[in-house]
């Protein structure tokens, strides 16, 4: 029993990883394309999992987006889900 539920929470665990890169890349395609910072902040978070801290930040041409969430587990299970993307503005191009 122990070991179906460790194998299900992974599986929510990786999928909430995924969830975050997505989240990233959509945020970082959105501030890419000259979109406000909160409609690129909001593109994030409607990918992102519940919680998420959605941070953009802007390096001379390149967008990072960083996407931070918790999957929740008990104990040494706890883990913090991170994903970041980076995208060149397209003004620049």
């Amino acid at each position: 029993m122990l070991v179906a539920v460790g194998l299900i929470w992974g599986l929510l665990a990786a999928g909430a990883q995924v969830q975050c890169v997505d989240a990233a890349r959509a945020g970082a395609r959105a501030v890419a394309r000259d979109e406000p910072g909160a409609a690129a902040v909001a593109a994030a978070e409607s990918v992102a999992p519940r919680g998420a801290r959605v941070t953009v930040v802007r390096e001379g041409d390149l967008v990072r987006v960083r996407v931070i969430a918790a999957a929740p587990g008990p104990g040494p299970l706890a883990l913090t889900l991170r994903g970041e993307a980076v995208a060149l503005a397209e003004a620049t191009v």
